[in-house]
C-alpha cells in the first residue's frame, strides 16, 4: 500500500481504539506518528517530534491550568452568585446566566468551560427543579457559543492553521457564526424543555450554588425582597480578588497587547501560586493533562499526514466530484459525525487541514466553510460521547437517575448530529454570502 493509504487506514484504526477502549486518542496519535512517519514515510524521528506543537501545548497548560486555580479557590462560585444577584434571584434567567458565564469563560481561553461551569449548574438545577437537559445543555451551547473567539484555543488554533495558507479568513465570522448558531439554539431548547415555566419563581442569590441542600430556599413573585436577601453572602477573599484581577489581565493583555495566551495564563496561574498559596497543590491537578496529550497528538499525526501527502490526496478526492456545494456537505457531516464520539478539539485538527486543498480550489466560500466546519465539528459536543457531553453527565447529582438522564442526552445529541452539520451548511456555505 502507498504511504496514503497507510496513513489514513491508521487514522481509521485510532479513532476506532480510542472510541472501544479507554486508550488516550493523542497517546495514539503519538504512537501512529512515530510508527508511519519513520517506517512508512521515511521522516526521522527528529523530524517527527519537530513537528509537535509546542505552542498550543503551552497555551492549553496555561489555560486549564488558570482555572483550576479559579475553580479551587472559590472565583467561579463567586461569579455564579454575582450573576444571579443581577437578576435579583430571578429563576426563569438562571439557564441563560449559566449560558452566558460558560461562553464568557470559553471566549476569554478557558477551554473546558463546561468543566468549570457544570459542577454548579447542574446541581444549582437539581435544587430549585430546572430541568437537567435544559440546564446541561445550556451549559454546553453557551460554552460553544464562545469557543471561537480571537483568545480562545479553537479560535487561536484555527487561526494558526488557515492564516498561513493564503486562504481568505476572518476571525470575526469565526467568532460570531458559532456565536449565534449556539445562541439560536439555545433558545430553541429553552423553550422546548420548559424554560417559560420557570418565570416568576425567584430564588435566594446570596447562597453559594455548591453548598448543603436546604440552605436557600425558592421564593415567589409574592414574597419580600427581604426574604431573598436573607442569608448573608460569604465575603470576598484576597484570593478571589487577585484571580479576577488574573482574568481580566488576561483579557487585556492578549486582545490589547497582543501578549501570547499561554504565557500570560501560565504567568498569572503561577503568580496567584506564589501569592495566594493555599489549595494551588490541588490546583495543579486541574490541569487537563489528558486533554493536552489528545490535541498535541493528534496534530502531530496530523503533520505527518501532511507529509506523507495525504491531505493532497484527499483534498483532490473531494474536488474530484464535481459538486462543490455537496463536497463542502459532506465534510461538514463527516467532522460532525466525529466529533460526536470524540473531541472536537481532535476532530477539529484533522478536519480543517483535510479541508484546505478544497478551499484553494476557490469552489465556494473559505470563509464560510471554514466556519460551517467549527461550527459543525463543535455543535455536537452535546453527545455524552464526546468531552463535554461527558462532562455534563459526570456533573448529574447522584440521586438522579444518570441511566435515564444518559437516554434523554442521547437523544438529544442524536437530533443534534443529523441537523447541526447541515444547518452550518446551509447558512454558512450554500447562500455564498460569506
Amino acid at each position: 500500500m502507498t504511504p496514503v493509504i497507510v496513513s489514513i487506514v491508521v487514522l481509521v484504526a485510532i479513532f476506532v481504539i480510542a472510541t472501544v477502549l479507554p486508550i488516550n486518542l493523542g497517546a495514539l496519535g503519538f504512537v501512529a506518528a512515530a510508527g508511519v512517519g519513520v517506517i512508512v514515510v521515511g521522516m526521522s524521528l527528529d523530524d517527527v517530534l519537530a513537528e509537535f506543537p509546542g505552542d498550543l501545548f503551552l497555551i492549553l497548560l496555561g489555560l486549564t491550568y488558570l482555572f483550576a486555580v479559579a475553580h479551587q479557590n472559590g472565583t467561579v462560585d463567586l461569579l455564579v452568585r454575582w450573576s444571579m444577584r443581577l437578576v435579583r434571584g430571578h429563576l426563569v434567567a438562571a439557564p441563560w446566566i449559566f449560558f452566558t458565564l460558560s461562553a464568557v469563560f470559553s471566549a476569554i481561553g478557558a477551554l473546558f468551560a463546561v468543566a468549570i461551569v457544570a459542577p454548579l449548574a447542574m446541581p444549582f438545577a437539581r435544587r430549585y427543579g430546572v430541568d437537567l437537559l435544559l440546564m446541561g445543555m445550556m451549559v454546553v451551547h453557551g460554552s460553544l457559543a464562545g469557543a471561537f473567539s480571537p483568545i480562545s484555543v479553537y479560535g487561536t488554533f484555527v487561526a494558526g492553521v488557515v492564516g498561513p495558507t493564503g486562504i481568505p479568513f476572518s476571525p470575526t465570522v469565526l467568532f460570531l457564526a458559532p456565536l449565534v448558531i449556539n445562541l439560536v439554539i439555545a433558545a430553541v431548547i429553552f423553550v422546548v424543555l420548559g424554560g417559560r415555566s420557570l418565570a416568576g419563581v425567584r430564588v435566594a442569590h446570596n447562597v453559594p450554588v455548591g453548598g448543603p441542600e436546604g440552605t436557600s430556599s425558592t421564593d415567589t413573585e409574592e414574597d419580600t425582597e427581604e426574604d431573598a436577601e436573607q442569608q448573608e453572602a460569604p465575603p470576598v477573599d484576597r484570593a478571589q480578588v487577585l484571580t479576577l484581577i488574573g482574568i481580566l489581565a488576561l483579557a487585556v493583555g492578549t486582545v490589547a497587547f497582543g501578549l501570547d495566551v499561554g504565557v500570560l495564563s501560565l504567568t498569572i496561574a503561577v503568580v496567584l501560586g506564589i501569592l495566594c498559596p493555599a489549595g494551588h497543590r490541588e490546583a495543579t491537578r486541574g490541569i487537563a493533562w489528558s486533554t493536552i496529550l489528545l490535541v498535541c497528538g493528534v496534530l502531530t499525526y496530523v503533520a505527518v499526514l501532511q507529509e506523507a501527502g495525504t491531505v493532497d490526496y484527499v483534498g483532490e478526492a473531494i474536488v474530484a466530484l464535481g459538486v462543490p456545494l455537496i463536497a463542502a456537505l459532506l465534510l461538514c457531516y463527516l467532522g460532525g459525525v466525529l466529533s460526536a464520539f470524540a473531541s472536537s478539539a481532535g476532530i477539529l485538527g484533522v478536519a480543517i487541514p483535510l479541508a484546505l486543498p478544497f478551499l484553494q480550489q476557490g469552489a465556494v466560500s473559505a470563509v464560510g466553510m471554514v466556519a460551517a466546519l467549527a461550527v459543525a465539528s463543535t455543535v455536537v459536543d452535546v453527545s455524552p460521547f464526546s468531552t463535554n457531553g461527558a462532562l455534563v453527565l459526570a456533573s448529574t447529582p447522584a440521586d438522579i437517575d444518570r441511566e435515564a438522564f444518559y437516554r434523554r442526552m442521547l437523544v438529544y445529541s442524536g437530533i443534534v448530529v443529523v441537523t447541526g452539520p447541515l444547518l452550518a451548511w446551509a447558512l454558512l456555505v450554500l447562500p455564498g454570502w460569506l
